[in-house]
């Protein structure tokens, strides 16, 4: 129970921040909104698909590649940077506060923006007729490794390259725009050369994606995106304790300065 209620009085603090300055959520609902138009429509003119199949189609790939790859993995490397400029992690180490909780505190945090983001966004694609067609828990389950994946990822980033605030906005676009591209959250895979294809399996988010995509607007199993789920699995508990291990070594360091 200590843990429990230390957990959630970070995320509290986190989310009660982001809710004063206001400006990080409306961004972060505002863009893939946005996105989730434009690619609705793109699809359903470009590729000849009634409107309602082309948003269950944008909907997926919107919400791993625009949504929550900004949120969750731009937003825990600012926390982490913004963390350790304010000083707060200085003041961690006079508080009970335990490492785990404050850890996990975070991830909880971005995980409550990124289902809150994964609402909207099939709440926007349901007004143009859109329906989830393959299990949800599927979905849950799938959205939930994604949100462990890309914090882990945010966590090894934040610790390990970004020194001050100003270096998130770059260290996100030189890392993740490239693969966001190649793994389809903007331009749909099949349009892919097969060379491109090729590479697209060593990237993570291409596996998001497809795994996102086949249960959401094709109501795939878990049998038909084996392949892609079991990918998601690793990489997710990779990066979860990745993130754990640089967190923790930024502890270390924070304590000797």
């Amino acid at each position: 129970m200590k843990y429990w209620r230390e957990i959630i009085a970070v995320t509290q603090r986190i989310l009660i921040e982001l809710l004063r300055r206001r400006r990080s959520l409306i961004f972060w609902s505002i863009f893939p909104i946005s996105v989730l138009i434009l690619s609705g429509f793109i699809l359903a003119e470009r590729a000849q698909l009634p409107i309602n199949t082309a948003f269950e189609y944008a909907a997926p790939s919107t919400l791993v590649g625009a949504a929550m790859f900004f949120s969750c993995l731009g937003g825990t490397v600012a926390t982490v940077v913004a963390e350790r400029e304010q000083k707060t992690l200085k003041r961690l180490f006079l508080a009970p506060l335990s490492g785990i909780s404050y850890f996990l505190g975070i991830f909880l945090a971005h995980s409550c923006i990124g289902i809150g983001q994964a609402i909207l966004i099939y709440t926007i694609a349901a007004f143009w007729g859109a329906s989830f067609k393959g299990s949800i828990l599927l979905g849950l389950i799938i959205i939930l490794l994604t949100i462990i994946a890309y914090v882990g990822l945010g966590f090894i980033l934040g610790t390990q390259l970004a020194r001050r605030i100003e270096d998130v906005n770059s260290l996100v676009a030189a890392f993740g725009v490239p693969l966001l591209i190649l793994g389809g959250a903007f331009l749909p895979a099949a349009l892919f050369p097969p060379t491109l294809i090729n590479i697209a399996q060593f990237n993570p988010i291409y596996h998001m994606n497809e795994a996102l995509v086949g249960v959401s607007s094709k109501g795939e199993g878990i049998s038909d995106i084996g392949s892609h789920f079991w990918f998601l699995l690793v990489f997710a508990m990779i990066m979860f304790v990745g993130g754990w291990l640089s967190y923790r070594r930024m502890l270390i360091v924070e304590r000797r300065l």
